[in-house]
């Protein structure tokens, strides 16, 4: 029987927030923390054995500590996204098989989602949480150039993504190795020449990252809620 870790990502700076709250991953929506959303949706999938929580300081570790679900673990975050990562990966405990990796900002992430993400992780061993790109891209090359980007080919990465615990541990230790910065986990994994999977969501799942973003957040939320009797 395999074993699966979920990594959720709360240490991020969020400097994009222009001060206008003190941490996006503890704001409230519909009356509870983004993180919690996040949490919820993990635990009614019932995917995950044991949670990795990437906190950023001592307060909001205080915080988060109230809707960790169990067994968790407190890990500390790093200067870069992928150190945070790389924290986590290295304080899971033996045996793991699977590896969910997820940012808290995105608090709508679907229970089906995760149940789809496992199983095709089990059969892939690298698989990612991503959207078609609808609009037109252009290529700024200097000087007004532009080139169009075929977008029959683009995909907007999200997450989770979720990977083979062996696989993901060797693709950040070649990205410190290589001293490389990286966006996201797949992109570690494009180091190793690995195949990396893409399900496809066609819901809304973005990434809370301005102050602008929180009335549409309610707004798919109580979207999502049905309601009360």
């Amino acid at each position: 029987m395999s074993r699966i870790a979920v990594i959720l990502l709360a240490a991020g700076a969020g400097t994009r927030m222009q001060g206008a709250v003190t941490d996006k991953i503890l704001e409230p929506l519909g009356g509870r923390p983004v993180f919690a959303h996040s949490v919820a949706a993990f635990q009614r999938s019932g995917v995950a054995d044991y949670y990795a929580i990437v906190h950023r300081d001592a307060a909001q570790l205080h915080e988060l500590m109230c809707y960790a679900p169990t067994p968790s673990i407190f890990v500390q975050g790093g200067k870069e996204r992928q150190d945070s990562v790389t924290n986590a990966i290295e304080a899971l405990p033996p045996g793991i098989d699977y590896v969910f990796i997820h940012d808290c900002a995105r608090p709508f992430v679907q229970t089906e989602q995760l149940i789809a993400l496992l199983k095709i992780v089990r059969r892939e061993n690298a698989v990612v949480l991503a959207h078609r790109v609808t609009d037109t891209i252009k290529e700024h090359r200097g000087e007004g150039m532009l080139r169009t980007l075929d977008r029959k080919t683009l995909w907007a990465m999200e997450t989770p993504q979720v990977f083979a615990y062996d696989l993901i541990a060797r693709a950040y230790a070649k990205v410190h190795e290589k001293e490389l910065l990286v966006t996201d986990d797949a992109g570690a994994i494009e180091l190793l020449g690995h195949p990396v999977a893409l399900l496809e969501n066609t819901q809304p799942n973005p990434k809370l990252t301005t102050p602008a973003d929180l009335p549409y957040f309610e707004f798919l939320l109580a979207r999502q809620t049905p309601p009360e009797a």
